[in-house]
């Protein structure tokens, strides 16, 4: 009888523990592994960070997602991607090629990249056009492969979001297969107070 009571004396706490655990992951926060360098130079590859799944989703800021089934090319279902809001529900987009934002015809300051990272040339642009006019979502709707939704209005759908990631040459995102539903979407990053541009993750707003 003892040796019962000994052991549950340090199993109960454990199971309690686990089950806190768990529910805190359900509910309130996951850590993230920066997967790949779309996000620099504000996030590095393999580089670890927090994700609140109750924090209220605003322009510029940095979420992770299901990617699964919304870009074309990702087969895993565990798939998750770390980006930008760039467009929030009923926002116009628009991207020059030398690289200026504009949300609903106002112009983004950028203050989170260097100038010659916000360059709109990417990897996967299907349309040349692009590279010397920029584009904006009706254009991208039409000449990317992967969008699901077409665009006529440049606006972001209702219940949805554009986002980018950082290093705009290389990232694979909402430019090459379209919006993120908010069903999707799994929390708002935030980095820890010891790394590097954490201002720019943490607290910046268009």
């Amino acid at each position: 009888m003892k040796t019962f009571k000994s052991i549950m004396s340090w199993v109960i706490p454990v199971v309690i523990g686990l089950g806190l655990a768990l529910l805190i992951k359900q509910f309130w926060f996951t850590m993230v592994r920066v997967d790949g360098t779309s996000m620099q130079p504000n996030l590095q590859n393999n580089e670890r960070v927090v994700a609140f799944k109750t924090s209220k989703i605003k322009a510029g800021s940095v979420v992770v997602f299901d990617a699964y089934g919304l870009d074309p090319d990702q087969a895993s279902k565990d798939a998750v991607y770390v980006k930008r809001v760039i467009g929030m529900p009923g926002d116009t987009v628009r991207y020059t090629s030398s690289g200026k934002l504009y949300v609903n015809n106002k112009l983004v300051k950028q203050t989170y990249l260097k100038n010659n990272m916000q360059q709109t040339t990417g990897s996967f642009m299907a349309n040349n056009h692009s590279k010397f006019t920029g584009w904006d979502l009706n254009s991208l709707s039409n000449n990317q492969d992967g969008w699901h939704t077409k665009v006529t209005t440049n606006k972001v759908p209702k219940g949805s979001y554009f986002v980018m990631g950082d290093h705009r040459s290389v990232s694979n995102d909402g430019r090459y297969w379209g919006f993120v539903p908010k069903s999707k979407m799994i929390g708002v990053v935030k980095a820890w107070p010891w790394q590097n541009r954490k201002q720019y993750i943490n607290s910046f707003q268009p």
